[in-house]
């Protein structure tokens, strides 16, 4: 377990980039250095969180943890992950300072996006050799990724791996070895973690109103439950959820302070949390950060054993493999749209990406050394 906190609490504190970026990381790191997962279990994980609601990355890096370490491991994924974030929009709240030196911050800044887009590509480099083997699932990974790319909202992430799992079930119908097992798993939810997210979406409301902290937590869980594609997406809904607790510009610096800081983009809730209750800025952000973060928790592991036995079915194997074949397509999509499109500018830029993916990728060069070239190049340029 403190093995998890530590690697996860290292990746926090320098994952930029977003939801795809977070998805390269956790794939150079878990799958390719450290084997902590198979490419087929960490493909499956990923393709779970695109179906359900809240923050994708988190949700996949507790899946990790779990596999590492039981539930258990599933908290200290998410405490180490998140925690540099909700540290620094805390205190960012507290103080509500003003940046002192915009232009060094904007440096990281721009020198952590270069290094996003190298981590995504080679990810993205090791999941296509292992997974497009055949005319059908480059196909499948080139209509997904057009699709993603010119899609918004809820169908552009579900979908083309629906879509691809259901082209993969009828194919199988046509290979005569496929067959059903008689002694498969049975296909079924953890009913006790689904109820226990159902109450607490229809009970908050009822007794939310009682207290200020009951009201700050039904706010960010109802936000959580109900969001889809990431901390962008989120905003529209808290918006009006949120009036009368802050202010429309506290409302915008917690979205710019947000993207300032890395790990999650759900974790601007530390910022509103803080705002929201003045006299316990700690807490509120704890209660707002707990809240947002708790029903894509609950929702994973409640649909996790039927995921699981899904997967793990003898009739689904082409399935199962064309959805697979469909993430890629997904992190390929990401990768061009917003790392790429948010990174580069210049043809320099196109230039010191091409350095850095050698250095990763043929040199082993460590991912801290990485930003520190990224750093220097952009203090240069």
């Amino acid at each position: 377990m403190l093995n998890v906190l530590w690697q996860f609490f290292t990746l926090g504190l320098y994952s930029f980039g977003g939801p795809a970026a977070h998805i390269g990381y956790f794939q150079r790191e878990f799958v390719q250095n450290k084997k902590w997962l198979t490419d087929t279990d960490f493909n499956q994980a990923v393709a779970l969180c695109q179906f359900l609601p809240g923050p994708a990355s988190s949700q996949l890096g507790m899946y990790i943890g779990y596999k590492k370490a039981g539930y258990i491991g599933a908290m200290a994924a998410f405490v180490g992950f998140t925690f540099p974030s909700f540290l620094l929009l805390t205190f960012l709240a507290i103080g509500n300072q003003h940046y002192n030196d915009v232009a060094i911050i904007d440096t990281v800044i721009q020198a952590a996006k270069l290094l996003a887009v190298v981590v995504v590509a080679d990810a993205l480099w090791g999941m296509a050799k292992k997974n497009l083997t055949s005319v059908l699932t480059i196909s499948a990974a080139g209509l997904t990724g057009v699709w993603v790319f010119f899609s918004t909202g809820l169908l552009g992430q579900i979908l083309p791996i629906l879509v691809a799992a259901l082209v993969g079930f009828l194919l199988s119908f046509r290979r005569t070895e496929s067959r059903a097992v008689a002694n498969a798993e049975p296909i079924r939810p953890n009913i006790f973690l689904f109820t226990a997210f159902g109450l607490l979406l229809l009970v908050l409301p009822l007794i939310g109103s009682q207290n200020e902290f009951l009201t700050l937590f039904n706010v960010f869980y109802q936000a959580g439950s109900f969001v889809f594609g990431g901390g962008h997406v989120v905003l529209p809904l808290l918006e009006p959820m949120l009036e009368g607790m802050v202010t429309p510009d506290t409302f915008l610096s917690a979205y710019a302070s947000a993207q300032l800081v890395p790990g999650p983009m759900f974790t601007m809730a530390s910022y509103l949390g803080a705002s929201a209750i003045t006299d316990s800025p700690v807490l509120g952000s704890l209660v707002a950060t707990i809240g947002v973060f708790l029903p894509g928790a609950l929702l994973l592991f409640a649909f996790l054993p039927a995921w699981s036995a899904l997967f793990s079915h003898e009739k689904l194997k082409s399935a199962v493999m064309l959805v697979n074949a469909s993430v890629v397509g997904l992190l390929a999509s990401a990768l061009v749209k917003p790392v790429m499109i948010s990174a580069i500018g210049t043809v320099w830029d196109v230039l010191a990406v091409i350095v850095g993916f050698y250095l990763l990728k043929y040199r082993n060069t460590p991912v801290w050394l990485l930003i520190m070239f990224f750093i220097a190049y952009r203090v240069v340029i």
